[in-house]
């Protein structure tokens, strides 16, 4: 018998490389929006500038923290209030998408999302601010970005690691989306055709950063990942990597990178249905935890939480922090003492088998 409740997001998107200046124009014109206040990273100045051209810019914000610090998030609020700001434009990663989140979260107003990297942030209703080391995040439909404008070629500069690190992201997306809270058989199968295409993508990214049909390859499938992710709800992986990334300042893609393969290890036993889809997505002999390992390593992401910048002693604490975050559905039962043991193997880089 099947039997579920199923929920996907709406929105629009576009999708065309070099077409993300005159996209955006287009988004913003479809909204009906005037008076726009954009939001961009570091990596997104010359993308920035090329849509400042095209649609009326009232103000900018071009200093970006990961993890949507609470101060930041306020300004942005302000500063869109005070500019009479009736749309939110956000070119960059997650980072950037957060912080306009933040901003249609307390305005009401309308987001286009201009990604530039595979993190996926644009496809969820997920907002997420860092306050006092504790990192909070919470679920509004108000937060979904209207439109994604996708266009390729805003990668051709993305640091190797960051492409790498953030397609891992996206990879994370899908697998915690088996064991979720309202996974379903819809959203496994958005996040298997996901991992269909972002494995062989990534691996072809990894070989040429100017790769562009395989950095297409990267947006669609971290899109459809996203989209799964957002259905099924934050799992026991991405409970972890809030925690990590907030209180302990840990770089967001980096950390989803490592510890993704320690919780499908955790988790497959538990999760046959997880497991037949990731051994057919990966095609490989290993376990699936050791090929989501592998393809990391392949991939030349970091191998353990203490390479970048983990302390082993923050491990109990941890562990505090995100227990009473993990949902009751996942798969296998989660106590003090196995989340100490996770942590403790994602820190020293322990094989995963």
């Amino acid at each position: 018998m099947i039997s579920f409740d199923h929920v996907t997001l709406g929105q629009r998107v576009l999708f065309g490389a070099g077409a993300a200046a005159d996209n955006t124009a287009l988004a913003v014109s479809t909204l009906g929006a005037q008076r726009i206040l954009l939001i961009s990273d570091a990596f997104a100045v010359e993308i920035a500038d090329a849509i400042s051209a095209l649609v009326n810019v009232v103000d900018r914000i071009d200093e970006v923290v990961q993890h949507v610090p609470v101060a930041n998030a306020r300004a942005a609020v302000a500063r869109a209030k005070a500019s009479r700001a009736d749309a939110v434009v956000a070119i960059g990663g997650g980072s950037a998408t957060g912080l306009a989140k933040i901003v249609a979260r307390d305005t009401g107003l309308p987001i286009v999302a201009v990604p530039t990297t595979f993190a996926g942030s644009e496809a969820t209703n997920v907002w997420g601010l860092t306050e006092a080391d504790r990192k909070t995040t919470g679920i509004d439909d108000g937060v979904l970005p209207k439109i994604i404008v996708y266009d390729a070629s805003l990668m051709a500069d993305l640091p190797a690691r960051l492409a790498v690190t953030s397609g891992l992201n996206a990879v994370a997306h899908a697998i915690d989306g088996f064991w979720a809270p309202r996974a379903d058989p819809i959203n496994a199968a958005l996040a298997s055709e996901g991992l269909r295409i972002l494995v062989p993508g990534l691996r072809s990214v990894h070989a040429d950063a100017h790769d562009l049909p395989a950095r297409e390859q990267c947006l669609y499938g971290a899109y459809l990942a996203a989209v799964a992710f957002a259905s099924a709800g934050s799992g026991m992986h991405h409970k972890i990597c809030h925690a990590l990334g907030g209180t302990f300042g840990l770089p967001h893609a980096e950390t989803h990178a490592v510890v993704i393969g320690y919780v499908t290890e955790y988790n497959v036993p538990f999760a046959p249905h997880a497991a037949r889809r990731l051994q057919d997505v990966l095609g490989s002999a290993a376990s699936p935890a050791a090929a989501v390992a592998s393809l990391a390593r392949e991939l030349g992401a970091p191998r353990s939480l203490r390479e970048i910048g983990f302390e082993r002693l923050a491990i109990p604490e941890a562990a505090g922090i995100i227990l009473p975050s993990i949902p009751a559905t996942n798969p296998r039962p989660v106590t003090q003492e196995s989340l100490e043991s996770l942590l403790h193997a994602a820190w020293a880089g322990e094989p995963v088998r």
